[in-house]
């Protein structure tokens, strides 16, 4: 071998991550013995000698945590999804407590903000808030992973996935709606929002659905699946597609609210009475939900624990404690829009 050995090179021949062979060589409890043993032994026999100077870097802790929110298509000047709103005051008070300073950054998926935090020390570690297309920004995750740094995003909690991911049970959350409607008497129950591994959240809570409309004896007509972003422009322009199909539906599966909220503008203009014609659920229970008229009928993501959940994985994270993906609780919240 040319040149001074990597932990890179070290990492290929061991078939590990670069961030297991840093690890393994400051004996983490995160990577097992035996890996260790082997990562130290390929380590020894191609020489390869630790910069003190950037370990001691790289130990040196800033205190902070940055808090990276990706900009949403909003109808005002926010770019914030609201539901992230409630979870950003969580976030806020868990780092407070915790002895943290939190740093706040918007960023376009686009943009290669993975970088940032590759050899700058700004943070400590990074939590990611915020939805849009999941293999957009996937090949980021893997990178942030390789690179070391601790990070842990809200999101589908997957097998497989890069990093650590805190996200609401999704399935549940969409069984729960439509099995509230079916034994509402709704038959025939429309879903719209994305149903595919690019939107791993709604396609969670779609198939979720589903599985109650099987479970009911109920058929499920893959025609009455429209895909939207969540925006309330998008919900009102699903709706009127929706509508022009021709297809029976008695009640719509929102897997937003404000997806559900375009939805209800759509389909009180062309006169449908919600919720004798016509069911509407949604999800996340964002303030909103409560003062539309009719009141909508949601599921809630408990914000507050999520924030909380957030932080301390993070924390435990940057520690080098064991860390896990974890499941929340989905909670139904009937009101009016499907006779609640």
């Amino acid at each position: 071998m040319k040149g001074k050995a990597t932990s890179f090179d070290i990492a290929h021949q061991a078939g590990v991550s670069q961030s297991t062979v840093s690890r393994a060589l400051r004996d983490s409890p995160l990577v097992n013995e035996e890996t260790r043993e082997r990562i130290k032994a390929i380590a020894k026999e191609l020489n390869y000698k630790v910069d003190k100077n950037a370990s001691n870097l790289r130990s040196q802790q800033s205190g902070t945590i940055a808090l990276l929110l990706f900009q949403d298509p909003t109808s005002d000047d926010s770019q914030i999804n609201p539901f992230f709103l409630s979870m950003l005051g969580s976030i806020t008070r868990a780092c407070t407590q915790k002895g943290y300073d939190l740093l706040v950054s918007f960023q376009q998926l686009e943009d290669d903000w993975h970088a940032d935090y590759e050899d700058c020390h700004k943070a400590d570690g990074i939590i990611l808030l915020g939805y849009g297309d999941y293999t957009d920004y996937e090949e980021k995750l893997i990178q942030l992973e390789q690179q070391g740094t601790h990070f842990v995003r809200w999101g589908a909690v997957k097998k497989g996935q890069p990093g650590v991911s805190i996200g609401c049970d999704n399935f549940q959350g969409g069984f729960d709606v439509t099995e509230h409607l079916i034994k509402s008497g709704k038959s025939h129950v429309a879903f719209i929002g994305g149903a595919s591994r690019r939107s791993p959240e709604f396609f969670d809570r779609y198939k979720g659905s589903c599985a109650a409309l099987e479970k009911g004896g109920v058929k499920v007509n893959p025609k009455l699946q429209i895909d939207a972003i969540t925006t309330e422009q998008s919900g009102y322009a699903a709706a009127l597609q929706l509508l022009a199909l021709k297809q029976p539906f008695d009640a719509i599966f929102c897997a937003s609210d404000l997806i559900a909220i375009g939805v209800v503008k759509a389909l009180r203009e062309r006169g449908k009475k919600i919720p004798e014609e016509i069911a509407v659920v949604g999800y996340d229970n964002i303030p909103l939900s409560e003062f539309i008229r009719p009141t909508l009928t949601t599921v809630q993501q408990d914000t507050k624990l999520a924030g909380e959940v957030l932080v301390e994985t993070l924390i435990s994270s940057i520690k080098d404690e064991p860390v896990d993906n974890r499941m929340l609780p989905a909670k139904l919240i009937v009101r009016e829009s499907c006779g609640g």
